[in-house]
Protein backbone atom coordinates (compact mmCIF):
# COMPACT_ATOMS: atom_id res chain seq x y z
CA UNK A 1 0.00 0.00 0.00
CA UNK A 2 2.89 2.05 1.08
CA UNK A 3 4.38 1.50 -1.86
CA UNK A 4 1.35 2.51 -4.06
CA UNK A 5 0.86 5.81 -2.49
CA UNK A 6 4.72 6.82 -3.26
CA UNK A 7 3.84 5.80 -6.79
CA UNK A 8 1.17 7.99 -6.89
CA UNK A 9 2.85 10.55 -5.31
CA UNK A 10 5.73 10.79 -7.53
CA UNK A 11 3.45 10.25 -10.83
CA UNK A 12 1.78 13.42 -9.80
CA UNK A 13 4.87 15.34 -9.53
CA UNK A 14 5.99 14.18 -12.54
CA UNK A 15 2.78 14.78 -14.14
CA UNK A 16 3.27 18.47 -13.70
CA UNK A 17 6.74 18.18 -15.19
CA UNK A 18 5.13 16.31 -18.10
CA UNK A 19 4.95 19.52 -20.52
CA UNK A 20 6.67 17.56 -23.45
CA UNK A 21 6.41 14.58 -25.39
CA UNK A 22 9.67 13.05 -25.02
CA UNK A 23 9.90 13.25 -21.20
CA UNK A 24 6.08 11.52 -21.09
CA UNK A 25 8.00 8.90 -23.48
CA UNK A 26 10.73 8.50 -20.73
CA UNK A 27 8.11 8.02 -18.34
CA UNK A 28 5.91 5.36 -19.66
CA UNK A 29 9.41 4.35 -20.82
CA UNK A 30 10.36 3.39 -17.07
CA UNK A 31 7.08 2.70 -15.32
CA UNK A 32 7.22 -0.06 -17.97
CA UNK A 33 10.81 -1.14 -16.64
CA UNK A 34 9.54 -1.18 -13.55
CA UNK A 35 6.25 -2.80 -14.53
CA UNK A 36 8.30 -5.48 -16.05
CA UNK A 37 10.49 -6.13 -12.79
CA UNK A 38 8.02 -6.40 -10.94
CA UNK A 39 6.42 -9.22 -12.88
CA UNK A 40 9.59 -11.20 -12.89
CA UNK A 41 9.87 -10.82 -8.79
CA UNK A 42 5.97 -12.25 -8.42
CA UNK A 43 7.33 -15.13 -11.24
CA UNK A 44 10.47 -16.24 -9.61
CA UNK A 45 8.24 -15.85 -5.86
CA UNK A 46 5.79 -17.93 -7.77
CA UNK A 47 8.35 -20.91 -9.05
CA UNK A 48 9.70 -20.45 -5.66
CA UNK A 49 6.82 -21.31 -4.13
CA UNK A 50 5.88 -24.33 -6.27
CA UNK A 51 9.62 -25.60 -5.16
CA UNK A 52 10.71 -24.68 -8.60
CA UNK A 53 15.01 -22.04 -8.51
CA UNK A 54 15.70 -22.90 -5.21
CA UNK A 55 19.10 -23.40 -5.90
CA UNK A 56 19.83 -19.73 -5.54
CA UNK A 57 19.07 -19.55 -2.20
CA UNK A 58 20.27 -19.72 1.35
CA UNK A 59 19.16 -22.10 4.45
CA UNK A 60 17.45 -18.64 6.02
CA UNK A 61 15.68 -17.83 2.59
CA UNK A 62 14.81 -21.39 2.61
CA UNK A 63 13.55 -21.52 6.04
CA UNK A 64 11.41 -18.13 5.18
CA UNK A 65 9.69 -20.19 2.44
CA UNK A 66 9.04 -22.79 3.88
CA UNK A 67 7.14 -21.36 7.52
CA UNK A 68 5.12 -18.71 4.40
CA UNK A 69 4.12 -22.17 2.55
CA UNK A 70 3.50 -23.54 6.39
CA UNK A 71 1.24 -20.50 7.23
CA UNK A 72 -0.67 -21.00 3.79
CA UNK A 73 -1.01 -24.45 4.28
CA UNK A 74 -2.45 -23.86 7.81
CA UNK A 75 -5.03 -21.78 6.73
CA UNK A 76 -6.35 -23.60 3.65
CA UNK A 77 -6.45 -26.20 6.27
CA UNK A 78 -8.72 -23.89 8.41
CA UNK A 79 -10.98 -22.93 5.60
CA UNK A 80 -11.09 -26.91 4.11
CA UNK A 81 -12.40 -27.89 8.20
CA UNK A 82 -14.84 -24.87 8.48
CA UNK A 83 -16.48 -26.06 5.13
CA UNK A 84 -16.27 -29.45 6.27
CA UNK A 85 -18.01 -28.47 9.83
CA UNK A 86 -20.85 -26.02 8.01
CA UNK A 87 -21.84 -29.13 5.73
CA UNK A 88 -22.26 -31.65 8.88
CA UNK A 89 -24.33 -29.08 10.83
CA UNK A 90 -26.46 -28.93 7.80
CA UNK A 91 -26.59 -32.33 6.83
CA UNK A 92 -27.76 -33.00 11.04
CA UNK A 93 -30.52 -30.68 11.03
CA UNK A 94 -32.09 -31.74 7.70
CA UNK A 95 -31.91 -35.44 9.01
CA UNK A 96 -33.27 -34.53 12.25
CA UNK A 97 -35.64 -32.57 10.22
CA UNK A 98 -36.64 -35.88 8.19
CA UNK A 99 -36.72 -37.92 11.68
CA UNK A 100 -39.06 -35.63 13.34
CA UNK A 101 -41.52 -35.95 9.90
CA UNK A 102 -40.92 -39.74 10.27
CA UNK A 103 -41.88 -39.94 13.60
CA UNK A 104 -45.29 -37.42 13.10
CA UNK A 105 -46.36 -39.83 9.90
CA UNK A 106 -45.91 -42.76 12.34
CA UNK A 107 -48.19 -41.13 14.62
CA UNK A 108 -50.40 -40.64 11.59
CA UNK A 109 -50.43 -43.84 10.58
CA UNK A 110 -51.22 -45.24 13.94
CA UNK A 111 -54.41 -43.38 14.04
CA UNK A 112 -55.90 -45.34 11.18
CA UNK A 113 -56.58 -48.48 11.69
CA UNK A 114 -58.33 -49.50 8.32
CA UNK A 115 -55.30 -50.13 6.11
CA UNK A 116 -54.64 -53.31 3.97
CA UNK A 117 -51.81 -55.60 4.82
CA UNK A 118 -48.85 -54.76 3.51
CA UNK A 119 -46.83 -57.23 2.35
CA UNK A 120 -42.89 -56.54 1.52
CA UNK A 121 -39.64 -57.78 0.88
CA UNK A 122 -36.43 -56.68 2.43
CA UNK A 123 -33.22 -57.12 1.67
CA UNK A 124 -30.82 -58.78 4.23
CA UNK A 125 -26.95 -59.02 3.98
CA UNK A 126 -27.34 -59.38 0.20
CA UNK A 127 -30.34 -62.34 0.51
CA UNK A 128 -34.00 -61.92 0.46
CA UNK A 129 -36.59 -62.24 3.53
CA UNK A 130 -39.62 -62.11 3.45
CA UNK A 131 -41.65 -60.24 5.94
CA UNK A 132 -45.06 -58.87 6.73
CA UNK A 133 -45.02 -55.11 7.11
CA UNK A 134 -48.71 -54.61 9.14
CA UNK A 135 -49.76 -51.15 9.26
CA UNK A 136 -46.76 -50.04 11.71
CA UNK A 137 -42.44 -49.98 10.81
CA UNK A 138 -40.11 -50.39 13.38
CA UNK A 139 -37.52 -47.79 13.96
CA UNK A 140 -34.79 -50.48 15.07
CA UNK A 141 -34.13 -51.75 11.56
CA UNK A 142 -31.38 -50.49 9.31
CA UNK A 143 -33.55 -47.49 7.36
CA UNK A 144 -30.67 -47.62 4.74
CA UNK A 145 -31.70 -50.77 3.54
CA UNK A 146 -34.49 -50.81 0.54
CA UNK A 147 -38.23 -52.21 1.05
CA UNK A 148 -40.30 -53.28 -1.91
CA UNK A 149 -43.35 -53.18 -0.78
CA UNK A 150 -47.24 -54.78 -2.91
CA UNK A 151 -50.64 -53.97 -1.60
CA UNK A 152 -53.50 -56.55 -1.69
CA UNK A 153 -56.86 -56.89 -1.02
CA UNK A 154 -57.58 -57.86 2.30
CA UNK A 155 -58.56 -61.19 2.43
CA UNK A 156 -61.98 -62.06 3.75
CA UNK A 157 -61.74 -64.62 6.76
CA UNK A 158 -64.31 -67.27 7.09
CA UNK A 159 -64.35 -67.79 10.93
CA UNK A 160 -67.86 -69.53 10.67
CA UNK A 161 -67.71 -73.19 12.10
CA UNK A 162 -69.70 -75.83 9.72
CA UNK A 163 -72.96 -77.19 10.78
CA UNK A 164 -71.84 -80.78 9.85
CA UNK A 165 -68.45 -81.86 10.35
CA UNK A 166 -67.32 -84.49 7.97
CA UNK A 167 -67.11 -87.96 9.32
CA UNK A 168 -64.05 -89.78 8.52
CA UNK A 169 -64.53 -93.81 8.27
Amino acid sequence: MKSIIERYNKSKEEHHQLANPTSEVKFWQKEAATLRQQLQNLQENHRQLMGEELSGLNVKELQNLENQLEMSLKGVRSRKDQILIDEIQELNRKGNIIHHENVELYKKSKAFCTFPQVYGTREINGGNRNSLLASSLSFGEDLHVPVHLQLRQPQQQNYETPARATKLG
